[in-house]
C-alpha cells in the first residue's frame, strides 16, 4: 500500500524543514533538539501560547522561536 502522508513543511528561524508525519509544536520543538523551557513561539508573527503546544504544527507555518537570556 502506498503512503498517502504529504510531508509538513515549515519555516523555524528562517530555516525551512520538511518532515514526512504530521507532528505537535512540542515534538518538533524535540526533533530539532530545541528547549521546551524558557521559550516563547510565534507562529505567522502572531504570539503561539504554550497552552497549545500540543496541536499539530500546520503546513506553511513560519515559527519564530525565542530564547529568554537573562541580564540587561
Amino acid at each position: 500500500m502506498l503512503s498517502t502522508a504529504i510531508p509538513v513543511g515549515v519555516t523555524v528561524n528562517g530555516t525551512d524543514h520538511e518532515f514526512e508525519q504530521p507532528l505537535t509544536v512540542r515534538e518538533l520543538l524535540e526533533r530539532l533538539e530545541l528547549p521546551c523551557r524558557g521559550v516563547a513561539l510565534a507562529v505567522d508573527g502572531s504570539l503561539f501560547p504554550k497552552s497549545r503546544w500540543d496541536e499539530q504544527v500546520g503546513r506553511g507555518w513560519n515559527i519564530e522561536i525565542v530564547t529568554a537570556v537573562q541580564g540587561g
